[in-house]
Formats: C-alpha cells, sequence, structure tokens
C-alpha cells in the first residue's frame, strides 16, 4: 500500500498532515542513518500515531518527553543500527529545559494557566512546548533544543517574569514531580464512559456525549469516542481541560442500583 493510499483512509485533514511528516521522516531516517524527530504531539496525536504505526509495522521509534509520565512527547524514529543508549545519548540535542525560578514575594502566585499565557502571548506555536511543571518556585517548560534559547529571552521581556530568573538546564535535571491527588466519589447508573464523564466534567449526559465524540477523552492514554465504552477498575480516565483521573474502586451500590466509584483525582 502506498503513501496515498495510507492516508486517504483517514478523514480529517490535520491528521493525515501528521502522518504524511512522519511518513516523510521514517524514509529520512531510512536513507540518512539518522534520528528524525517531530514537534511535540498531544495525548490525540500521540493515540494516533501510535495507532498508524502499528497499522504499517514500523517499531522503529519512541516517544519522550523529558520524563517517566510526560502527557506531551515528541516521536522519535531510529534507523536499524542504532541501540538504546545511542538513543538516549541524542536526547539532550533534542530537548532542552527553561527553568523560571520566581523571586520570594512571587512564590506560588503564578499557575500553569499563567506559564502557557505567556508563551502564547509571544506567538509561540503549542507544538514547540512540552509539559510545563509548575512548582511554589517557578517552573520548567520543556522545549526542543532548537527553540530554547530564544524562548528564554522572550520570556524574560514579559512584564509578569520581570523578576524572575531564567536558565536553560537538562532534561535531567527537571525539578523532582509531586504528584497529588484529591479522592473524590461519584455515583453512576452504568459504567458506560459517558455516565463518568458527565460525573467528572460536571455536566450534563448529553454534552458529556459531545466532549467524547470531540476526542478529547482518553483511557489509559488511548484516545476514545465510544460512549458506552464499560470503564475498568484501574483505568486512568483523562478529559482534556478537566483533568486526569484514576477509578481506584467500585465501593458498593445505591438502593437504586447505582455504582458508587471512587476516584483518585490528579490535582
Amino acid at each position: 500500500m502506498n503513501k496515498q493510499e495510507l492516508l486517504n483512509e483517514y478523514k480529517k485533514q490535520e491528521d493525515k498532515i501528521i502522518l504524511a511528516q512522519i511518513l516523510d521522516k521514517i524514509e529520512f531516517s531510512k536513507q540518512r542513518e539518522k534520528l528524525e524527530n517531530t514537534d511535540f504531539l498531544d495525548m490525540y496525536q500521540i493515540s494516533l500515531v501510535k495507532s498508524f504505526l502499528k497499522k504499517i509495522e514500523f517499531s522503529n521509534y519512541i516517544l519522550f518527553g523529558g520524563f517517566e509520565n510526560s502527557e506531551r512527547k515528541i516521536l522519535i524514529i531510529y534507523p536499524d543500527k542504532y541501540n538504546q543508549d545511542m538513543i538516549t545519548k541524542n536526547y539532550n540535542k533534542i530537548l532542552k529545559v527553561i527553568r523560571i525560578q520566581l523571586i520570594e514575594e512571587d512564590m506560588g502566585k503564578l499557575t500553569h494557566r499563567n506559564y502557557l499565557g505567556g508563551i502564547v502571548k509571544l506567538g509561540m506555536k503549542r507544538e514547540k512546548i512540552g509539559d510545563i511543571l509548575v512548582s511554589n518556585e517557578g517552573a520548567d517548560i520543556i522545549v526542543k533544543e532548537e527553540t530554547a534559547e530564544t524562548l528564554k529571552n522572550e520570556l524574560a521581556t514579559l512584564t509578569r517574569f520581570e523578576n524572575a530568573k531564567f536558565e536553560i538546564i537538562e532534561y535531567q535535571d527537571l525539578r523532582e514531580q509531586i504528584i497529588k491527588v484529591e479522592e473524590i466519589s461519584i455515583i453512576v447508573p452504568s459504567l458506560r464512559l459517558d455516565n463518568f464523564v458527565s460525573d467528572l466534567a460536571r455536566t450534563s449526559r448529553s454534552k458529556a456525549v459531545q466532549i467524547i465524540d470531540s476526542e478529547r477523552v482518553f483511557i489509559n492514554g488511548q484516545n476514545e469516542t465510544k460512549s458506552s465504552k464499560q470503564v475498568k477498575l484501574g483505568d486512568v480516565i483523562t478529559i482534556r481541560g478537566k483533568g486526569r483521573f484514576v477509578v481506584k474502586e467500585f465501593s458498593g451500590s445505591t438502593r437504586s442500583g447505582r455504582t458508587v466509584v471512587k476516584i483518585e483525582k490528579y490535582v
């Protein structure tokens, strides 16, 4: 099956563009016998790409975002002659981290939205930016190496960061991530995905179906568009714009037969 036939199976133009670029990079990697990499992919794109690469039986790739549980990742394609050590040694040539260190009186005042808003204001394309890891002291922003110096200098011109200190560091020096979770309980009429999305996103059942149809819901990192999908114990449900949730326990039933579910919500 040729390139055009492979892409014709996808309806969305943006999906075709991404997959066409990846096919080109696979070809370049083979011809030049060197690593090729994409910009950062979001969760939907990661799911799309993994499915596509499995379909064409291509396995010479790694998805990497700077740390194990990163949400945004780049796709690294490598030729047959590369082993894991050779690939890992190249990570620092692909990714860098911009560290923003706030002064004491500003600590704890800025959120993820403040940092991302600053980047958007500067006109930087979102696909050039990986995860933004926020702490009381500031933020570590994972970026492609090619944009690190420019973005660092431009961020320093923004009023919100006028007293902050900026430096470029290696991804290995990321601040240790402290995962905070909050335990909540929801009550669902059945284990269908749309019931979970409705409760977790605090919206109506019909709106929940729209959210699922718009490809904003992921189960264990895979995009899920089937509203009737049955949720299982241990599933990680991610709703773009709403958060990430882990199904921890089915803790009983109400008199009306609804299921009580304990959820861990990442905060």
